[in-house]
């Protein structure tokens, strides 16, 4: 792709993750115009007032549950980045029509508004609590994923293509497990819910590029996930707050002990590259040459947090961070103080 002459725009584009893809699209994509489309007026001001002032950016106030206002914003874009959604697992349980509305009839109609614009390529964000869902959230992301694939089908003999990127937990932003392990080091008392549990964990800036990559490698149909390391929170806990009484309260309703990227039978029709996993769609329209270069993968595979063979130690979780640059977040910006002062001592 020549990303010099794409019109990009990012839904829910000032969140942690749009801050991001924006800061990385200017400064090595430089695209010929970058669209910031949410809902509130606040934080795009305030996006604007912290230097993302760029003459390629556009700032569009909108929600992805008004179509018209989508089809308005898609006008001569090119490629789009699905952001936008009700993330919080709590609040998708308690407020479970607005995270329908949100989450999969705006996602609904970011693919109308797509396919009418002739945009090219059409990518969301998705989740690992997508693969068999337990919470609201997951289900409604799981539903999000299978409406982006068989839109495919939808656009028919039109270049409009759209796919998935799906990852694991973001380290330092502002849905992280860690903002909240920094609060409580504070009462030198600290919560976890099982001490088996794990998680897979990604920083913000390796997630933005991976999605590019996936715009750039995309066919239309594909859920791409990513290979990341895992880590138990009790191990993320005591890196995160040393010396601290760790309590145990239990797994709360709508979590799980590990997490899933790719499932028993989703590999079946998946593949794998050195750094990621591709599941491909098992409709009529896929081309099977697609991804040949890829390998099959073993019979019975399935990609947990808690059987992965890459974990991260607490030398790693700070690395992971220094290397982010204290990205999004002040949560970051306080872990890459905790790692430089461990190295210290």
């Amino acid at each position: 792709m020549q990303w010099s002459e794409q019109i990009v725009l990012v839904t829910g584009g000032t969140g942690s993750f749009g801050k991001k893809f924006c800061e990385l699209m200017l400064a090595d994509y430089h695209p010929k115009k970058l669209i910031i489309f949410s809902r509130d007026e606040l934080k795009q001001h305030d996006m604007r007032a912290s230097g993302f002032d760029h003459p390629s950016l556009r700032y569009f106030i909108g929600d992805v549950r008004d179509a018209q206002r989508l089809e308005r914003a898609f006008s001569g874009v090119t490629v789009v980045v699905h952001a936008a959604a009700l993330k919080q697992v709590p609040a998708c349980e308690y407020n479970p029509f607005e995270a329908i509305q949100t989450n999969v009839i705006g996602a609904k109609n970011v693919i109308d508004a797509a396919i009418n614009q002739g945009c090219r390529r059409i990518l969301a964000l998705s989740t690992d609590k997508a693969v068999n869902p337990i919470n609201l959230y997951g289900a409604s992301k799981l539903c999000a994923e299978k409406v982006f694939v068989q839109a495919n089908a939808y656009a028919g003999a039109k270049d409009t293509r759209f796919s998935c990127a799906r990852y694991g937990n973001v380290v330092g932003s502002r849905g992280s497990v860690i903002p909240m392990f920094l609060e409580q080091r504070k009462s030198g008392r600290v919560t976890i819910t099982d001490p088996r549990m794990t998680r897979f964990w990604i920083t913000l800036e390796r997630g933005v590029r991976f999605v590019v990559r996936c715009i750039e490698q995309m066919r239309g149909g594909e859920i791409f996930i990513p290979k990341i390391p895992s880590m138990k929170l009790i191990d993320m806990a005591e890196a995160v707050a040393p010396g601290c009484e760790l309590e145990c309260i239990g797994i709360r309703s709508g979590e799980k002990l590990h997490e899933v990227l790719l499932s028993e039978d989703e590999a079946r029709n998946a593949v794998e590259t050195d750094d990621m996993y591709v599941v491909q769609p098992t409709h009529s329209w896929w081309q099977k040459g697609n991804w040949k270069q890829a390998r099959a993968l073993p019979e019975g595979f399935r990609y947990s947090s808690d059987t992965n063979p890459e974990w991260l130690t607490r030398d790693g979780l700070f690395a992971l961070i220094e290397g982010s640059d204290g990205e999004a977040t002040a949560s970051g910006r306080s872990l890459t103080l905790i790692a430089g002062q461990s190295k210290v001592s």
